[in-house]
Protein backbone atom coordinates (compact mmCIF):
# COMPACT_ATOMS: atom_id res chain seq x y z
CA UNK A 1 0.00 0.00 0.00
CA UNK A 2 1.09 3.53 -0.75
CA UNK A 3 0.40 6.56 1.41
CA UNK A 4 0.03 9.81 -0.51
CA UNK A 5 0.43 12.91 1.65
CA UNK A 6 -0.29 16.53 0.85
CA UNK A 7 2.35 18.82 2.37
CA UNK A 8 1.03 22.21 3.53
CA UNK A 9 -1.52 21.82 6.31
CA UNK A 10 -0.79 18.10 6.74
CA UNK A 11 2.97 17.76 7.25
CA UNK A 12 3.81 21.41 7.88
CA UNK A 13 1.89 24.42 9.09
CA UNK A 14 0.12 26.20 6.29
CA UNK A 15 0.95 29.89 6.11
CA UNK A 16 -2.30 31.80 5.66
CA UNK A 17 -2.24 33.89 2.46
CA UNK A 18 1.45 33.08 2.01
CA UNK A 19 3.82 30.29 1.01
CA UNK A 20 6.65 28.49 2.75
CA UNK A 21 9.49 30.09 0.80
CA UNK A 22 12.57 29.02 2.81
CA UNK A 23 13.59 26.04 4.93
CA UNK A 24 13.40 28.32 7.99
CA UNK A 25 9.71 29.00 7.34
CA UNK A 26 8.94 25.27 7.24
CA UNK A 27 7.40 24.32 10.60
CA UNK A 28 6.11 20.79 11.14
CA UNK A 29 2.54 20.35 12.33
CA UNK A 30 2.38 19.12 15.92
CA UNK A 31 2.98 15.37 15.97
CA UNK A 32 3.62 15.13 12.22
CA UNK A 33 7.16 13.76 12.50
CA UNK A 34 6.07 11.00 14.87
CA UNK A 35 3.03 10.29 12.69
CA UNK A 36 5.12 9.89 9.54
CA UNK A 37 7.54 7.62 11.42
CA UNK A 38 4.62 5.45 12.54
CA UNK A 39 2.94 5.44 9.13
CA UNK A 40 6.26 4.56 7.45
CA UNK A 41 6.06 1.22 9.23
CA UNK A 42 2.50 0.58 8.06
CA UNK A 43 2.81 1.54 4.39
CA UNK A 44 5.14 0.09 1.77
CA UNK A 45 5.67 3.56 0.34
CA UNK A 46 5.19 7.15 1.49
CA UNK A 47 4.82 9.79 -1.24
CA UNK A 48 4.25 13.54 -1.00
CA UNK A 49 2.14 15.28 -3.67
CA UNK A 50 2.01 19.05 -3.36
CA UNK A 51 0.83 22.02 -5.39
CA UNK A 52 3.50 24.73 -5.15
CA UNK A 53 2.26 27.69 -7.15
CA UNK A 54 4.64 29.97 -5.22
CA UNK A 55 7.16 28.95 -7.88
CA UNK A 56 4.78 29.90 -10.68
CA UNK A 57 4.21 33.24 -8.96
CA UNK A 58 8.00 33.77 -8.82
CA UNK A 59 7.93 34.00 -5.00
CA UNK A 60 10.52 31.24 -4.75
CA UNK A 61 12.70 29.14 -7.02
CA UNK A 62 12.52 25.45 -7.73
CA UNK A 63 16.00 25.20 -6.21
CA UNK A 64 14.69 26.65 -2.93
CA UNK A 65 11.76 24.22 -2.97
CA UNK A 66 14.25 21.36 -3.26
CA UNK A 67 16.12 22.78 -0.22
CA UNK A 68 12.84 22.90 1.73
CA UNK A 69 12.06 19.31 0.77
CA UNK A 70 15.59 18.16 1.59
CA UNK A 71 15.17 19.70 5.06
CA UNK A 72 11.76 18.05 5.46
CA UNK A 73 13.06 14.61 4.43
CA UNK A 74 16.07 14.91 6.70
CA UNK A 75 13.92 15.73 9.73
CA UNK A 76 11.51 12.90 8.90
CA UNK A 77 14.44 10.46 8.68
CA UNK A 78 15.88 11.70 11.99
CA UNK A 79 12.48 10.95 13.57
CA UNK A 80 12.56 7.39 12.19
CA UNK A 81 10.29 7.89 9.19
CA UNK A 82 10.76 8.08 5.46
CA UNK A 83 9.46 9.82 2.38
CA UNK A 84 10.13 7.75 -0.72
CA UNK A 85 9.35 10.47 -3.27
CA UNK A 86 8.09 14.02 -3.55
CA UNK A 87 6.14 15.30 -6.54
CA UNK A 88 5.19 18.93 -6.92
CA UNK A 89 3.37 21.13 -9.39
CA UNK A 90 4.59 24.73 -9.75
CA UNK A 91 1.73 25.74 -12.05
CA UNK A 92 -0.75 28.44 -11.13
CA UNK A 93 -4.23 27.62 -9.87
CA UNK A 94 -5.92 28.78 -13.11
CA UNK A 95 -3.69 26.60 -15.30
CA UNK A 96 -5.10 23.51 -16.92
CA UNK A 97 -2.04 21.50 -15.85
CA UNK A 98 -2.51 17.75 -15.59
CA UNK A 99 -0.08 17.86 -12.66
CA UNK A 100 -1.93 20.34 -10.47
CA UNK A 101 -4.29 18.69 -7.98
CA UNK A 102 -7.13 17.86 -8.26
CA UNK A 103 -5.83 16.57 -11.60
CA UNK A 104 -4.01 13.25 -11.40
CA UNK A 105 -0.62 13.97 -13.00
CA UNK A 106 1.42 13.64 -9.81
CA UNK A 107 -0.26 10.30 -9.10
CA UNK A 108 0.64 9.11 -12.59
CA UNK A 109 4.25 10.27 -12.04
CA UNK A 110 4.38 8.17 -8.88
CA UNK A 111 2.98 5.15 -10.75
CA UNK A 112 5.64 5.56 -13.47
CA UNK A 113 8.39 5.65 -10.84
CA UNK A 114 6.90 2.86 -8.71
CA UNK A 115 5.08 0.49 -11.04
CA UNK A 116 3.77 -1.60 -8.14
CA UNK A 117 1.52 1.21 -6.85
CA UNK A 118 -2.10 0.11 -6.75
CA UNK A 119 -4.28 3.17 -6.34
CA UNK A 120 -7.26 1.17 -5.08
CA UNK A 121 -5.05 -0.02 -2.20
CA UNK A 122 -3.62 3.45 -1.54
CA UNK A 123 -4.59 6.29 0.76
CA UNK A 124 -4.59 10.04 0.09
CA UNK A 125 -4.30 12.30 3.14
CA UNK A 126 -4.90 15.99 2.57
CA UNK A 127 -6.44 19.13 3.97
CA UNK A 128 -8.19 20.47 0.89
CA UNK A 129 -11.08 19.36 -1.25
CA UNK A 130 -8.72 19.27 -4.26
CA UNK A 131 -6.71 16.61 -2.38
CA UNK A 132 -9.88 14.58 -1.89
CA UNK A 133 -10.84 14.93 -5.57
CA UNK A 134 -7.31 13.84 -6.57
CA UNK A 135 -7.60 10.74 -4.39
CA UNK A 136 -11.08 9.84 -5.60
CA UNK A 137 -10.15 10.29 -9.29
CA UNK A 138 -7.44 7.66 -8.77
CA UNK A 139 -9.67 5.35 -6.73
CA UNK A 140 -7.88 5.88 -3.41
CA UNK A 141 -9.27 5.96 0.09
CA UNK A 142 -9.39 9.63 1.16
CA UNK A 143 -8.53 11.02 4.58
CA UNK A 144 -9.45 14.66 5.17
CA UNK A 145 -7.45 16.60 7.74
CA UNK A 146 -9.73 19.35 9.04
CA UNK A 147 -11.75 20.34 12.06
CA UNK A 148 -14.31 22.16 9.84
CA UNK A 149 -17.30 19.82 10.24
CA UNK A 150 -19.49 21.82 7.84
CA UNK A 151 -16.89 21.43 5.09
CA UNK A 152 -16.72 17.71 5.83
CA UNK A 153 -20.51 17.42 5.68
CA UNK A 154 -20.80 19.35 2.42
CA UNK A 155 -18.19 17.13 0.70
CA UNK A 156 -19.01 13.81 2.33
CA UNK A 157 -18.97 11.91 -0.99
CA UNK A 158 -15.29 12.78 -1.45
CA UNK A 159 -14.18 12.09 2.13
CA UNK A 160 -13.88 8.55 3.46
CA UNK A 161 -12.63 9.58 6.91
CA UNK A 162 -11.95 12.84 8.72
CA UNK A 163 -9.33 13.56 11.38
CA UNK A 164 -8.10 16.77 12.98
CA UNK A 165 -4.43 15.97 12.25
CA UNK A 166 -2.05 13.52 10.64
CA UNK A 167 -1.08 12.47 14.15
CA UNK A 168 -4.68 11.57 14.99
CA UNK A 169 -4.96 9.55 11.76
CA UNK A 170 -1.72 7.65 12.47
CA UNK A 171 -3.02 6.60 15.88
CA UNK A 172 -6.01 4.89 14.30
CA UNK A 173 -4.33 3.40 11.24
CA UNK A 174 -1.29 1.64 12.64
Amino acid sequence: MTLFLDRDGVINRRLIDDYVKTPDEFMFEDGALEAIAKLSNCFERVVVVTNQQGIGKKLMSEHTLHEIHSHMKSEVEKAGGRIDAIYFCPDLRHSKSLYRKPNIGMGLQAKRQFSDIRFKQSVMVGDSISDMKFGKKLGMKTIFISNDKSLVASHSKLIDQNFNSLSEYAKTWC
